[in-house]
């Protein structure tokens, strides 16, 4: 997959992206907002994580630790997390988490492997972007056709859109 055929997507509709992947801290000279693997974040001094802080962001692959990030979490304008395939779910897991448990407010965004059938179960968790490079998925984000179920049984970072939605919050008559 080229990177030139990726689009940015978030609720508002597709943005463009000031963020390039690197692989380590040396794209940092340039002034650009780099996305770097966690290995490679963890391997920058201090003082370089100190003076880039607003244009640093940092890429988990589902097996990764997210606790080696958490000391970083309030300098960092960006946490990617990576779909390598469609049926690894752990990243979700990890957003729902820098929302709730952690209390991220920064841009949380899916890179990989995203599909349509996902998009409305990425918002509900916590992602606020989304790398689209699936054909089908940019064709229907296009046409303003995300894929989704309204109604939900779980809770999730993002608030139901009608209050007492939930269908496992039951009252009894």
């Amino acid at each position: 997959m080229n990177t030139t055929d990726i689009r940015l997507w978030t609720a508002n509709g597709f943005q463009d992206d000031r963020w390039q992947k690197a692989e380590d801290g040396s794209a940092l000279d340039a002034s650009a907002h780099v996305i770097l693997p966690l290995a490679a974040f963890l391997d920058l001094d201090d003082e370089t994580r100190t003076k880039a802080a607003d244009r640093i962001g940092v890429e988990l692959q589902p097996g990764d630790a997210l606790d080696a990030l958490l000391p970083h979490l309030a300098r960092l304008p960006l946490v990617a997390l990576a779909f390598p395939a469609f049926n690894d779910g752990r990243s979700y897991s990890k957003a729902e988490l820098l929302r709730t448990r952690h209390g991220y407010r920064g841009e949380i965004r899916a890179t990989g492997d995203v599909l349509i059938d996902q998009v409305a179960h990425m918002l509900r968790v916590g992602f606020s972007s989304l790398e689209i490079a699936n054909p089908r998925t940019l064709e229907q984000l296009q046409s303003g056709r995300e894929a989704g179920i309204p109604l939900y049984y779980q809770p999730a970072a993002k608030a139901a859109a009608a209050p007492g939605s939930y269908a496992w919050r039951r009252v009894s008559a």
